[in-house]
């Protein structure tokens, strides 16, 4: 017997006209299955489907998933695990913790949408939750960088996305001239994003700050330590920062456009002063010794 294919999960058709010699094929939000106004995805979903109709549905079924882009890999935990140690053994020389400075990026949407942990779901069973977005949100690209008296930013990149050359550019012109005004002895530290392993990067920090950088690097490199991949639990800047931030600039009334998304953000990291700071460098010791313990899995739900 074949069942009915249920309606919701037949793919979108598009219904606007296509340009001479598109016939036949699907608009771009109709290849991923969405239309274009808010739009729902339920994550305690479990369908029932004939097997005939599996390989038709196939496609449209994987398009509606949300994979957890920091999960770790069965490799990671050792990584992790190697860092935890050589970092703690760092903690006890006098003065590492004050030469630590943290960085991180992150993408604001105007719609209140931010792209880090602090907006995941974390929980052993399935949250049966459903999570909304507004699809072509107005957004805004953001760097910070903290020590352990001060935060570096907010800047605001130019460009729609973050790419090897206008971070670089951004290290290069914007960063560095203020790290090496404040103390020459700093410790930089980066994670694994594709812009922050382009060669071009790397080469630069590894030229500038010889032993004194953590971060993803290769066979040639000379960092201080390798940071392990898939890790933003470790570092202050997503375990603090960016929830902080988001905290302060989505409370009504919401944002309504870009200026005054960033004018909010800036506001936001000016608010941090140094008592805040110097109790969040107490934190990463403590989140080390919590990720040993826990056989270096993730702790971003502490």
């Amino acid at each position: 017997m074949v069942h009915e294919i249920p309606a919701e999960w037949l793919p979108v058709r598009c219904q606007t006209k296509r340009p001479a010699g598109a016939i036949g094929r699907d608009c771009r939000a109709c290849a991923r299955n969405v239309c274009q106004e808010p739009s729902e995805v339920n994550l305690s979903r479990e369908p029932v489907i004939a097997d005939a109709s599996v390989k038709y549905l196939a496609h449209s079924v994987q398009t509606s998933s949300l994979p957890l882009l920091q999960a770790l890999n069965p490799q990671d935990h050792n990584l992790r695990l190697h860092f935890c140690v050589n970092f703690q053994q760092r903690l006890e020389e006098d003065g590492f913790v004050e030469k630590l400075v943290f960085s991180d990026d992150a993408t604001c949407h105007v719609c209140d949408k931010v792209n880090r942990h602090n907006v995941r779901i974390w929980s052993t069973e399935n949250p049966h939750a459903t999570m909304k977005h507004v699809r072509d949100s107005p957004k805004v690209n953001v760097f910070c960088a903290v020590s352990f008296c001060e935060v570096y930013g907010p800047f605001f990149f130019a460009e729609p996305t973050v790419t090897d050359i206008n971070y670089l550019d951004m290290l290069q012109l914007w960063l560095m001239p203020q790290l090496q005004e404040d103390s020459e002895e700093f410790i930089f530290q980066q994670d694994g994003a594709p812009p922050h392993f382009h060669f071009d990067v790397r080469a630069h920090v590894t030229a500038n700050l010889p032993g004194r950088w953590i971060g993803r690097a290769s066979h040639n490199d000379s960092p201080l330590l390798p940071w392990p991949p898939r890790s933003p639990d470790l570092t202050p800047c997503d375990f603090f920062l960016w929830g902080y931030i988001k905290d302060r600039v989505y409370v009504p009334s919401m944002p309504r456009d870009l200026p005054q998304l960033r004018q909010r953000i800036v506001e936001a990291v000016a608010a941090i002063d140094r008592q805040m700071l110097q109790r969040v460098w107490q934190e990463p010791d403590y989140r080390i010794d919590i990720c040993r313990v826990t056989k270096c899995g993730h702790i971003e739900h502490l």
